[in-house]
């Protein structure tokens, strides 16, 4: 990619950038959110087309103006969330795009045929006739990479591979990345995790701000020296805090338990407490019940059976205490999904930082807000936070994934809460924001407030954490303090295989 150009409006998200990856290694692409690595990875991929510059492959010019276009170059992604059809089977997936006209029964035996080799050659065993909705986290992102090789790619982008993989899915992953370079493709990885970076790449490359910053030999640089390029200045990669000193129990949960509309059993007589003072974090793949249970507590989502205790007093999950109440009370709560429950996007950044707390004095008095105090509130919180762009008036979702958090976290901490639960408080975020947000979670703890994490990175889990849950099958299979377990012991808990299973 050559001197790649790309505006939105006013952000200059690519300012003449030069990026290649050579045949058979594995290249690394990280920066700060809003440095413009998803911009450049989805111009190459065919969601946009640059206003200037060009892309070779093997030396040969190409156009690229769709995706189409891509996979027909040999470019395939996986994305960081899944783009597959949960309700057809993985040989229907793979298939997609691919049919070869209305009558499918040959493409059908071609793809079966190719998944069966591709099985063989790269150990991606997957049942072709499986329905997605039915498979494991791990099992969707080998379907993913199939679906790419499937269509012959050469360069395979991996956005963020590893965010919902326990750590030994993730090792499987490195080891088939490994296999794939061996083999002359080119792989690249787009991820905020440095850990990762130093463990299977050859070369990364580092943007900011729009332009490229620099390309290293991975093997010549450290993580320290990759932090600093990202962000421009030091960055502290350990999280200096003190003990905690924990106070009277805020939230106790007693024999909770949850079945869905089909009966499943989600939630399996969860029980803990959370106290005053102390940050307990649930550390877990994606899709074991963490979800569930936050939104129970925040009063989204009622429990089939169990108790809840907020501040001395039961909750009524019935219905009284909802998610207003429960506000009015000193809860606070920043949702995993940012986008379907944390923020509003078609609204201005200064309304989606009041959500929740319209009816506030400092807004306004009666019906009618003070356009001039919500933008000026929204203004500070942009500056604590810094978000980038520092524009109230801008679209929500004209920011990147990791301001629009930050904005929503800049909502629910400055609303001073007794309780905070915090769901995924750093997904999709870079490693500058990833120090500012733990450090003002760590300071709130220290007011003697109340912190709940749900977290699938296992080092923010550890990091923050005072006491450390572990969540598998709607269950908590263990619990530790931070300071005596390690990767590899919460890594087998998060497989469901506890003490007394060793």
């Amino acid at each position: 990619m050559t001197g790649i150009d790309k505006r939105f409006g006013a952000v200059h998200a690519n300012r003449s950038v030069d990026f290649s990856v050579a045949r058979g290694s594995v290249h690394g692409l990280i920066g700060e959110n809003g440095a413009g690595k998803s911009t450049l990875m989805s111009i190459l991929y065919g969601f946009y087309a640059p206003d200037r510059g060009a892309i070779a492959i093997n030396g040969k010019a190409v156009d690229i103006r769709a995706p189409a276009d891509a996979i027909a170059a040999g470019i395939g992604m996986v994305h960081q969330h899944f783009m597959l059809v949960e309700t057809f089977s993985v040989l229907e997936n793979l298939m997609l795009g691919a049919e070869g006209g209305m009558l499918t029964a040959r493409a059908a035996r071609t793809t079966r045929a190719r998944l069966a080799e591709l099985s063989r050659d790269y150990g991606l065993d997957v049942d072709p006739d499986a329905i997605v909705a039915d498979l494991a986290v791990g099992q969707l992102q080998r379907v993913e990479i199939l679906k790419a090789l499937v269509r012959g790619a050469e360069v395979l982008i991996l956005d963020e591979p590893t965010a919902v993989l326990t750590p030994d899915e993730a090792d499987k992953l490195f080891v088939l990345v490994r296999r794939l370079a061996g083999e002359g493709k080119a792989v690249i990885i787009v991820t905020h995790k440095l850990k990762e970076i130093m463990a299977v790449t050859d070369h990364v490359s580092v943007m900011r701000r729009g332009e490229m910053i620099a390309t290293v030999r991975t093997a010549e640089t450290s993580q320290e020296h990759l932090a600093e390029l990202m962000v421009g200045r030091h960055v502290a990669l350990d999280l200096d805090k003190t003990a905690a000193e924990p106070g009277a129990a805020v939230l106790e949960i007693r024999d909770l338990s949850l079945r869905d509309a089909r009966g499943t059993l989600r939630l399996d007589r969860i029980g803990f407490d959370v106290r005053a003072g102390e940050i307990v974090g649930i550390a877990g793949v994606a899709g074991n019940g963490q979800s569930e249970l936050l939104e129970i507590i925040a009063g989204m989502c009622r429990p089939s059976s169990g108790s809840i205790t907020f501040a001395g007093a039961p909750l009524d999950c019935g219905g009284r205490d909802d998610p207003q109440s429960l506000r009015a009370r000193g809860l606070r709560h920043v949702p995993e999904d940012r986008l379907r429950r944390g923020l509003v996007t078609p609204f201005e950044a200064a309304e989606s930082a009041i959500l929740g707390c319209a009816d506030e004095e400092r807004y306004g008095a009666g019906p009618f807000l003070s356009h001039r105090a919500v933008v000026a509130d929204c203004a500070a919180k942009m500056a604590a936070f810094d978000v980038r762009p520092a524009d109230p008036g801008l679209t929500t979702a004209l920011f990147s994934g990791g301001n629009q958090q930050k904005i929503v976290l800049a909502r629910e901490i400055e609303r001073d809460p007794i309780l905070l639960l915090v769901g995924q408080p750093t997904r999709g975020v870079d490693i500058g924001a990833i120090e500012l947000i733990h450090r003002r979670l760590i300071a709130l703890r220290d007011e003697g407030k109340a912190i709940l994490v749900v977290s699938t990175e296992l080092d923010e889990v550890l990091a923050l954490a005072d006491r450390v849950l572990v969540m598998s099958g709607g269950r908590i299979t263990g619990q530790r303090d931070a300071g005596e377990t390690d990767e590899r012991d919460i890594g087998l808990l998060m497989a469901g295989i506890g003490e007394r299973d060793l």
